[in-house]
């Protein structure tokens, strides 16, 4: 299988060494030249629970153009990088070839979607990664739980099977969802709650749990957001949204997560995927969404001095 990874950044590294060392021929797209020159010179390493993991199989580019047809397209970019690559993709796309979009928050399918049939294009959702770059040609990783995958057109499809033993021959946990429109819902739920309250206040998780009034202010942001997403018809799994994002913020401990990460690197983050996608599904439904709109307000105006577009 030839398997390109749209953004190789720490989360499309692991996907890389791992698929690569099952066999497949991965290459990876990014536009950090640093670390492209890194793989194509001494491989790309992985550090992780399990021990070190050093893929010289994987082929490093900074311009998907070079890649040619693939037959699987996985795009792990920022959600500033998503609309590009399905530019790029739709100029080579084979009639076989599927793409699988794995990004925090909301909109990342719609955006393929402008350029490519929307029944080529897979969802995933990463759960229980806890990664970061090291330096060029290294990232590491303090978990790995389940990769979780559906057809964006919902209901079963026997690609997912597909895709899906693609990525267990690669040592993953994997499961396919005909409603995976739920589980990016839930995923995002955590990501509100978590990631403009720690940018914000500039804290880790467990710090902002530690402290009443933060930890208010989180509840406050994921409230909205689990009332646009009933009204906007998605079956949570649960009845309790803050007993299931406490026990997802205890799991993660002192995470920093990686909003608060790009604000450290003087990046601006995926925050209108994430929190800044709240108020406007919320003005749509007739839903008030004052905490979400005031910690955007707040992370917007830090991100001004970041220059670059805003993701």
């Amino acid at each position: 299988m030839k398997i390109a990874i749209v953004g190789c950044g720490a989360m499309g590294s692991i996907y890389a060494a791992r698929l690569a060392e099952a066999g497949h021929q991965v290459l990876a797209v990014d536009m950090w030249a640093e670390h492209v020159a890194a793989i194509n010179a001494g491989g790309l390493r992985v550090d992780g629970p399990s021990g070190t993991l050093l893929s010289r199989q994987v082929e490093a580019m900074e311009d998907l153009t070079w890649a040619g047809p693939c037959d699987l397209y996985i795009l792990a970019t920022k959600a500033a990088g998503v609309e590009p690559a399905a530019r790029a993709i739709a100029a080579t796309l084979p009639a076989h070839a599927l793409v699988l979009t794995i990004q925090n928050g909301l909109g990342a399918g719609e955006r393929i979607a402008r350029h490519l049939p929307a029944d080529r294009v897979l969802l995933g959702v990463a759960e229980g990664f806890g990664a970061a770059m090291v330096g060029p040609g290294h990232a590491r990783h303090t978990a790995m739980k389940l990769i979780r995958l559906g057809v964006m057109t919902g209901g079963d499809d026997p690609r997912l099977e597909q895709v899906a033993g693609i990525w267990r021959s690669g040592g993953f946990e994997v499961e396919t969802f005909a409603d995976i429109d739920r589980l990016i819902w839930e995923k995002l739920l955590c990501n509100v709650t978590l990631s403009a309250p720690c940018t914000a206040f500039g804290c880790t998780v467990a710090d902002l749990r530690a402290d009443p009034e933060r930890w208010a202010v989180a509840l406050g942001c994921m409230a909205e957001a689990f009332a646009v997403g009933r009204a906007h018809g998605v079956a949570f799994s649960f009845d309790n949204p803050v007993a299931y994002v406490t026990a997802f913020a205890e799991r993660v401990g002192a995470a920093k997560p990686s909003m608060l990460q790009d604000h450290e690197a003087g990046r601006r983050s995926e925050l209108e995927a994430i929190n800044g996608a709240i108020p406007p599904l919320g003005a749509a439904l007739g839903i008030a969404t004052p905490y979400n709109e005031t910690l955007c307000a707040v992370i917007r105006a830090r991100e001004a001095a970041f220059g670059g577009e805003r993701t």
